[in-house]
């Protein structure tokens, strides 16, 4: 089974995978394949990010067959079309500039990852990809790393069934919009 871990920078998705690893279960680094496959077509310098080419991304992982269960850890492993389940972290926007502060980030990166988070843009491009049953959320705001990866060891033994509390659309940020971030 593919699992993707993903939402904005700042999450949390690192830092639950690293646990995850400890425990045992194989972790993917996006960023990493997509660096020792060649599918970084380029670098967005404003952004100071790669640029992958997710269409390669797709097709590496197509031939990716699993009896385990295999997380990958990227804020764009949502775009992988056939990942069997997709975990969303998703943080408050005052939070996310904490932690993204303390990553030393620029201003202006800063704002545009709390108004991407704000604006539900990584659940968007989830849902136009996969069946809302396969989509789970987790508001990291107030958890540490080792409560959400209780919930996604959870989520897993219960195997994605009759937990309501993380299905998507319960997590709304968007009264933050009118706000300064």
């Amino acid at each position: 089974m593919l699992i993707a871990i993903t939402g904005t920078p700042g999450t949390g998705k690192t830092s639950v995978s690293k646990i995850l690893e400890k425990k045992g279960y194989n972790v993917l680094d996006l960023n990493d394949i997509s660096k020792k496959q060649g599918f970084v077509i380029g670098k967005d310098e404003e952004r100071n990010s790669l640029i992958i080419d997710t269409d390669k991304l797709n097709k590496y992982f197509d031939n990716y067959i699993t009896e385990k269960i295999v997380f990958i850890d990227s804020h764009l492993s949502h775009l992988i079309s056939n990942v069997d389940k997709v975990i969303l972290l998703r943080c408050h926007p005052n939070k996310l500039k904490k932690n993204l502060d303390k990553k030393n980030w620029p201003e202006k990166k800063i704002k545009e990852n709390i108004d991407s988070e704000i604006l539900d843009i990584i659940l968007s491009e989830t849902a136009e990809i996969h069946n809302i049953d396969t989509i789970f959320e987790i508001d990291t705001s107030n958890l540490t790393v080792d409560e959400v990866a209780k919930i996604i060891l959870k989520l897993i033994e219960n195997d994605f069934k009759n937990i309501k509390n993380y299905k998507i659309g319960k997590i709304d940020w968007s009264e933050e919009i009118l706000k300064d971030s």
